[in-house]
């Protein structure tokens, strides 16, 4: 179960901030973002090195997104394209909108079920494929602002511990400054392991369950205003825990 956050608002200087834990196999290769892909010189990704696509990533438009599997559809399925290409394909936009209506066409028989968000300075989106049967179509719908999660159930689900648990938290955290490089409080709200001895990895926002999936990096996004800043540029911080922890570095700095 990945985790994704983002607080949306609107006419900042910071309009939009993403915070985002990826859970997988600890086994399942994987290199930190960079530029992997010499067709797509634009994308900064992670690379998900079995299927070849990412679960998180930035363009040069400043177009961001995330995917993570719903309940009950880790790991790959025969017969069933990977999911990582979905970030590379919304990646390849200009611009979030246009971004979702492409994706919103694509074959949901095609894959295993998802949640997908796409976001720019202007426009978020989720795009929610939770049919395992592939026939009812990929479903859009705009984030609001304030502070959204989700997990791999559906948008701010309060049945989820993990969230019932961290969006308050987030809520009540000072948000982060990129320009001044503060991302403290989410930061270590990322990394916290508090809740797994209560509730299991179900509740912690970072987790190893020892039995060879855990939460395996973060990463921090934060995109600047339109016309805003002539300084201010997309960040993008990430921090690898396993299978070895590295500290947060900027992938792009503001």
């Amino acid at each position: 179960m990945c985790t994704f956050v983002m607080l949306r608002r609107p006419g900042h200087p910071w309009p939009v901030l993403i915070a985002a834990n990826r859970d997988e196999m600890v086994d399942r290769p994987w290199l930190p973002p960079a530029r992997h892909w010499p067709d797509r010189p634009d994308v900064v990704a992670g690379q998900d090195v079995l299927a070849g696509g990412s679960w998180f990533g930035i363009n040069h438009f400043g177009v961001a997104a995330a995917i993570l599997n719903r309940h009950g559809s880790l790991g790959p399925a025969p017969g069933q394209r990977s999911r990582g290409e979905l970030v590379l394909e919304a990646l390849g936009h200009a611009d979030a909108q246009g971004a979702a209506a492409a994706l919103a066409r694509i074959e949901p028989a095609a894959y295993r079920t998802f949640n997908l968000i796409v976001a720019d300075n202007r426009d978020a989106f989720w795009l929610r494929h939770a049919d395992p049967t592939g026939t009812l179509p990929v479903a859009v719908a705009p984030l609001p602002p304030g502070l959204s999660m989700i997990a791999a159930g559906d948008l701010n689900d309060g049945e989820t511990p993990r969230l019932r648990r961290y969006r308050p938290l987030f809520e009540r955290a000072a948000p982060p400054d990129p320009g001044r490089g503060d991302w403290g409080e989410w930061e270590r709200l990322l990394l916290d392991t508090h809740a797994e001895s209560q509730e299991g990895p179900q509740g912690a926002m970072r987790f190893d369950t020892g039995r060879g999936f855990a939460t395996v990096s973060s990463a921090l996004i934060a995109l600047p205003a339109p016309g805003g800043n002539p300084g201010h540029k997309p960040v993008f911080r990430f921090a690898a825990h396993l299978p070895a922890p590295a500290p947060w570095r900027d992938v792009l700095a503001p």
